[in-house]
């Protein structure tokens, strides 16, 4: 074999003998090959771009101010150690598995044992894990460093395949030397090559001279995580053969050529350099939010970015406010300042379900869109959930960028990228990339918006954990709907704060319904309190204390809190509320009575099952036409175009272009609650924990019709909400079973207390909207007694089971929970040991964040009567005008590629009822049996590894016991067989 690139600088130009027959990648197929000092090279080139041309300056100047020489000694740190991270190759444990090299090896005098010699004893050694070993020994043998101050720098060699190794395998390698270097006549050359290639990359990388500097450092462990993964990803560019091709085929003479060709075909866009906007708030949200003619930032708005730019350093940033009150923009432009403020390279805004991470999408590519221009150069941009691809806005995205061949194993190859390609950027730059598409990989895009399991991965054991690090430490993370995760979910979010604390990165929390102490300890979470050098818990008082409304809560990593107290925007408007007894005749003969003169009512349901008993009384009184259903048990497709309606009739004024003349009832579940701008007349709700009830309520009079609402109906101009679902004639009240189910006991009973003087007819006291929101939310939330003498027995017992249930909570969410930041210079060893594996945005991967059961997964489709398989006949056409609905799926072949897409988004999760273990696996097994070979194959990657569910040609089927009836009005019903 020819062509080790003689004539070379750099590595080669110092190398020389038996070190220039070591490798590190082969092709079988083509037999194509790459000595191992080139793919040092290559990928140490890599780490050089990815610092200089897209890692964010946050992220450069967290490591260099780790180094005593700061940037420039970050940057060198970077691209040696992605130059040394395949030393490990050079053993025989590695080497000796592709037999002709391993000859060629022999011939210069490197024995080693056959790959079956060596036998299970070389899973003992990984290259990693190797690497590690080899670079520690050449620290401490050559440079003279101590034991202690070696791990924190090897460790990210021993990590680059995504595991940090363990101190017992480090221990188990110890007492194997042969696997490192052959024992015998060659071992002494063994050695003398791994040192002449550790020592030619010292000095072809610029360290030579800084390791005497380095030696007394003690990295912070953040910067031991960023630094895998930086590594992590300059060898996954360094290993794909399109960038970097093998050997013998012609490449470049220079090294530099060779990486700057590379680096053209790769194509990545630049991390974010946000400048900060120099506008008060009235002129930014003008400018990047369109305000119309006249109107004005409202308070809590020009606060944030006052608060914001009051900060001696970006940090967490709490807003609590109503529901109305412009949170999302606010949180854009405060990110904006803190990314200009803290080097950040782009924005991730998380949200709680895919639902309000597709609404959120098209605002913020929105809003990218206004930057100033000199900041609108190509952004990678991501919707981050599991059915992105289905997403027509992120579709655009994705048919108008360039391509490449993937990397990594877990994102499969398409077409090389060609010059040419560069016409079919995406509007105002904006790149759905293709190599940044890869479920390992994908955050690392500058603009995401996507669930909050995305960012509570962050928190989990994992392998490649470090790429999720790099990908929040680079930007400003902003979580949306606060309120809405769980204690089993807030043990991540705390733990995932603690670290964003430590890697700086600015956060903006939004809220409408905060309780005060979950307040206190995200912002104590973040500060870092009970940590090394960090404020103490007492200094925290004064966050749970507050009691204002609207309130802004800051803190700066490792600094004490300072809170804004703005001023309401004044929109607000009194609700009263009502006792309504539970029943569908009852809530019908009321509807009637409301709606009498026209108007729109919203009933809210904590359950499918009454959502669906709902709508068919009311049907029977108002007529089909006049009730519409919204829950989550509709397939994608049909879910995505129930929101859309929702929008196009009950939205804002000016917006909503077909809101109904006459009387209309929405049945919905909790779907109703987060992020729908819909407004409606009169609301009837299920009672429910305070904080979702008053979510509910942003629903009622959410806008301004007319002067003093004239245009509503006029028995409808006062808002009212009606609170059902509960035996209110009882000695305690007695929530209906399923919304127990749902919230459990005290969350309702605390509910009903909080709201008592506002619901008893003799003080008939409104709730006045927001005035009294904090101290509804408070209330219910707090510690103490709450409702009458009466009560108190049914509440002990409540609470008991409530704190019996959190605990368990916190419990198992621990299990597989990323420990807290250690101390400076301690390495990163067993980092994620006794971790979950690989966590991805499947049911299970969303199952180890959330506490919920795995959830079954399936796409609808239809079965003619002659057996042809279908898609289902109502879906629309698509934006091009394609018809999608009825289109044949062909079992002999792989499906058109419009009918595959069309099949997809038909995906349908199924209800908690095929959740437990015995109904799951008995679905499953039923589900496979209409397995069609023909779409397991790659090209076939929108239907390989689904479940088909197959109706019948009246949209029914039965499985594991029970009958499944699916409507596009009422989504699916399931019903004991």
């Amino acid at each position: 074999m020819t062509g080790e690139g003689e004539g070379r600088s750099g590595l080669r130009s110092v190398l020389g003998g038996p070190v220039l027959t070591l490798w590190a990648k082969h092709d079988r197929d083509s037999e194509g090959w790459l000595p191992l000092w080139q793919h040092l090279e290559d990928s140490a080139a890599a780490a050089g771009l990815l610092w200089d041309r897209w890692l964010p300056v946050s992220v450069r100047r967290l490591i260099g101010a780790a180094l005593p020489g700061g940037e420039a000694d970050g940057r060198r740190l970077a691209v040696w150690l992605a130059g040394v991270h395949d030393i490990g190759k050079a053993t025989p444990a590695f080497a000796c598995q592709v037999e002709q090299l391993a000859d060629r090896m022999r011939a210069q005098g490197l024995e080693m044992r056959s790959q079956g010699a060596m036998g299970s004893d070389r899973r003992l050694a990984p290259h990693g894990l190797a690497g590690q070993v080899l670079l520690g020994e050449w620290l401490e043998e050559r440079h003279g460093w101590v034991p202690k101050r070696v791990g924190q720098f090897t460790v990210v060699v021993g990590g680059h395949h995504g595991v940090p190794p363990e101190h017992g395998q480090i221990t188990a390698l110890d007492s194997r030397q042969h696997l490192l270097r052959t024992p015998g006549a060659s071992r002494a050359l063994w050695r003398q090559v791994q040192g002449e290639l550790l020592d030619a990359c010292a000095e072809t990388f610029g360290v030579r001279d800084r390791l005497d500097h380095w030696r007394t450092v003690e990295l912070p462990q953040p910067v031991q995580v960023l630094l895998t993964a930086l590594v992590i990803v300059s060898d996954w560019i360094a290993s794909n053969p399109d960038l970097f091709p093998y050997y013998p085929q012609d490449i470049p003479r220079s090294s530099t050529e060779r990486a700057e060709v590379a680096w053209r075909g790769l194509d990545l866009p630049p991390a974010w350099s946000a400048a900060e906007p120099l506008e008060d708030a009235q002129g930014l949200f003008s400018s990047r939010f369109g305000l119309p003619p006249g109107a004005k930032v409202r308070p809590v708005q020009e606060a944030a970015v006052e608060l914001a730019r009051s900060m001696d350093e970006p940090g967490l940033m709490v807003v609590e406010a109503p529901m109305g009150e412009g949170k999302t923009e606010a949180a854009l432009a405060v990110a904006e300042i803190f990314a200009a403020r803290s080097g950040a390279g782009g924005v991730f805004f998380a949200l709680p379900t895919m639902a309000t991470g597709n609404a959120m999408f098209p605002r913020l590519l929105e809003w990218l869109k206004r930057l100033p221009a000199q900041e609108r150069t190509r952004h990678s941009v991501l919707l981050a959930h599991s059915k992105a691809a289905l997403n027509e806005d992120f579709a655009d995205l994705m048919r108008g960028t360039h391509r490449l061949s993937a990397v990594d194993v877990d994102a499969a190859p398409v077409r090389p990228w060609r010059p040419s390609d560069s016409s079919r950027a995406a509007p105002a730059d904006l790149v759905a990339h293709a190599w940044l598409r890869g479920r390992k990989k994908a955050m690392l895009a500058s603009f995401v918006a996507g669930t909050v399991d995305q960012l509570l991965f962050a928190g989990l054991k994992s392998k490649h954990l470090a790429l999720r690090h790099l990908a929040i430490a680079g930007k400003v993370v902003v979580i949306d709907e606060a309120h809405a995760y769980d204690a089993y979910m807030s043990v991540y979010l705390d733990r995932v704060l603690s670290w964003l604390g430590a890697y700086r990165v600015p956060v903006v929390v939004l809220s409408a319904t905060l309780p005060a102490g979950r307040r206190r300890e995200l912002v104590e979470a973040y500060a870092g309190v009970g940590g090394q050098g960090a404020a103490t818990g007492a200094e925290f008082d004064v966050v749970a204390q507050a009691g204002e409304y609207p309130l802004l809560t800051a803190v700066a990593p490792r600094g004490l809190p300072v809170m804004r107290r703005p001023a309401a925007s004044g929109r607000g408007a009194p609700v009263r509320l009502e006792r309504l007894d539970d029943g569908g005749e009852v809530l019908a003969e009321r509807l009637a009575k409301e709606l009498d003169g026209g108007g729109c009512a919203l009933v809210v349901r904590n359950t499918v099952k009454r959502v669906l008993e709902t709508a068919r009384v009311l049907r029977a009184r108002f007529g089909d036409e006049s009730v519409t259903v919204a829950h989550s048990c509709f397939i994608d497709v049909d879910r995505a175009a129930k929101d859309a309606a929702l929008l196009r009739r009950f939205g804002p004024p000016g917006k909503a272009t077909d809101r109904p003349t006459g009387p209309h009832i929405v049945v919905a579940s909790q779907v109703a609650e987060q992020s729908l701008d819909v407004d409606f007349d009169v609301l009837v709700t299920d009672l429910c924990p305070v904080d979702l009830l008053l979510q509910r309520m942003g629903r009622l009079h959410r806008h301004q019709r007319g002067e003093e609402q004239s245009d509503r109906p006029p028995r409808l101009r006062e808002a009212r909400c009606l609170v059902t679902g509960v035996d209110w004639d009882a000695d305690v009240p007695a929530p209906v079973r399923g919304s127990v189910a749902v919230y459990g006991a005290h969350a309702l009973l605390r509910s009903a207390a909080a709201l008592l003087s506002h619901l008893d007819a003799g003080e008939n006291r409104p709730v006045r909207l927001p005035e009294d929101i904090s101290p509804l939310v408070q209330s219910a939330y707090a510690d103490g007694p709450a409702g009458p003498d009466g009560w108190a027995e049914a509440l002990s017992k409540a609470a008991a089971q409530h704190e019996k249930q959190r605990a368990d909570q916190a419990d198992r969410a621990a299990t597989f929970r990323l420990g807290g930041v250690g101390r400076a210079g301690r390495p990163l060893f067993g980092w994620v040991a006794a971790g979950a594996g690989d966590a991805d945005d499947t049911r299970a991967g969303r199952a180890q964040v959330r506490d919920s059961r795995e959830s079954l997964e399936v796409v609808v489709v239809q079965r003619r009567a002659d057996g042809v398989l279908t898609t289902v006949p109502w879906l629309a056409a698509d934006r091009r005008g394609r018809q999608l609905g009825g289109l044949e799926l062909p079992q002999d072949q792989v499906p058109g590629l419009l009918a595959a897409r069309a099949a997809a988004s038909s995906g349908l999760r199924l209800p908690i009822q095929f959740s437990y273990a015995e109904v799951m696996d008995q679905a499953i097994t039923q589900l496979e049996e209409l397995y069609v070979p023909a779409w397991q194959v790659k090209d076939s990657h929108w239907l390989a590894g689904q479940l088909i569910l197959a109706l019948d040609e009246d949209c029914q089927t039965r499985l594991a016991g029970f009958s499944l009836r699916y409507s596009k009005a009422d989504g699916l019903e399931v019903t004991r067989a």
